[in-house]
């Protein structure tokens, strides 16, 4: 199954134009709050109508601008959840299963999908909770069932866990990726939680003010963002301007040195980066002699702020990020970091 987006729309300070195809399995949209993601959302799900362009799902046409397609929501066969889960606080979990029937005229077909999808969802039992007698996880469970039930062809996710307090959410996290991978179809995921994008997703898009910067298979993405904005979002925490000075060598004026690459470096490179767990006192590579500038605790974790002997003074310090039990000693006179570990980003 697949979904192929590309729409444009004017959303006052910037202009939603995005272009993407979705397929096989959860593909997270990522970005900061206001980029976007929600309006591509409601805007395939026919809740918000694109100015231009086609939002096709498995070769049926949803909306294109040209031909004058744009099917009601109820037709698209796509199901919604919203970051508040929208349950109606006066029926109990059986009614609000039941509203995602509601075009089911067969009584027995209806008791029936009730059935199966309460045992999937693991709500057998609750039927005449409402949901204030429900926990933030189980009412998590029931609008998803109120949309499962219909038996969607794509399902999309609007920051799923944000209503959920900190201590549930890891936990749901794994309880609702399994469940949508028993679901078999597409699932569209926003979030602007980038390790909430990593462990739910195949693939990641990052979008900034209304544009996909990138599409890649999460890991992939992790590993190489490709520009400035992508690398920010994915967490890494050491970016400066560079140059190239050769297929496998650049130069960071800013910190005052040049480092080898495993990836080939092509024209219009910009910048560097470097996630802050890769540093290493052992490694050979890339490596050079720092100063200690600070030193911040977690409650896991170390950051250890540091300087490279010959970086500008007016730059902000390098971050090296290590657990409790690797930090060492003394701080080391030098630190080094792979070549398969330098983030080359570009415009």
């Amino acid at each position: 199954m697949s979904l192929h987006v590309d729409i444009r729309k004017r959303l006052g300070s910037f202009t939603l134009d995005v272009t993407f195809t979705a397929e096989n399995g959860i593909t997270s949209l990522l970005g900061a709050s206001g980029c976007g993601k929600s309006m591509t959302l409601k805007c395939i799900a026919g809740i918000e109508r694109p100015d231009e362009g086609t939002i096709e799902l498995d070769g049926r046409l949803l909306f294109d601008s040209k031909k004058g397609i744009n099917l009601p929501p109820q037709q698209r066969r796509v199901g919604y959840l919203f970051q508040n889960y929208a349950l109606f606080p006066n029926m109990t979990v059986r009614q609000n299963i039941l509203c995602g029937l509601n075009r089911e005229k067969d009584r027995a077909v209806k008791e029936q999908r009730l059935r199966d999808i309460l045992q999937m969802m693991q709500l057998e039992g609750l039927e005449q909770r409402k949901p204030a007698q429900l926990s933030g996880g189980q009412q998590q469970r029931v609008a998803l069932a109120r949309i499962l039930v219909n038996d969607p062809q794509l399902l999309l996710l609007d920051e799923p866990f944000s209503a959920l307090d900190g201590h549930l959410r890891d936990s749901l996290k794994v309880e609702m990726r399994d469940l949508l991978e028993n679901f078999g179809r597409e699932v569209l995921m926003v979030t602007h939680d980038r390790n909430e994008a990593y462990n739910m997703s195949r693939a990641i898009a990052v979008m900034d003010r209304g544009r996909i910067l990138t599409l890649k298979p999460t890991k992939a993405l992790f590993a190489d963002p490709g520009s400035v904005q992508a690398a920010i979002i994915t967490g890494c925490k050491n970016i400066a301007k560079a140059r190239k000075l050769d297929d496998h060598l650049i130069e960071v004026p800013e910190w005052g040195i040049r480092l080898e690459t495993k990836q080939s470096v092509k024209e219009g490179l910009c910048a560097v980066g470097l996630r802050a767990h890769y540093f290493s006192p052992t490694s050979q590579h890339n490596r050079f002699p720092v100063l200690f500038a600070e030193e911040m605790e977690e409650p896991f974790e170390t950051i250890i702020q540091f300087r490279y002997e010959g970086q500008r003074p007016d730059s902000p310090p390098v971050w090296w990020r290590l657990t409790k039990e690797k930090k060492p000693a003394q701080f080391p006179a030098e630190l080094g970091i792979s070549p398969a570990n330098i983030l080359l980003l570009y415009e």
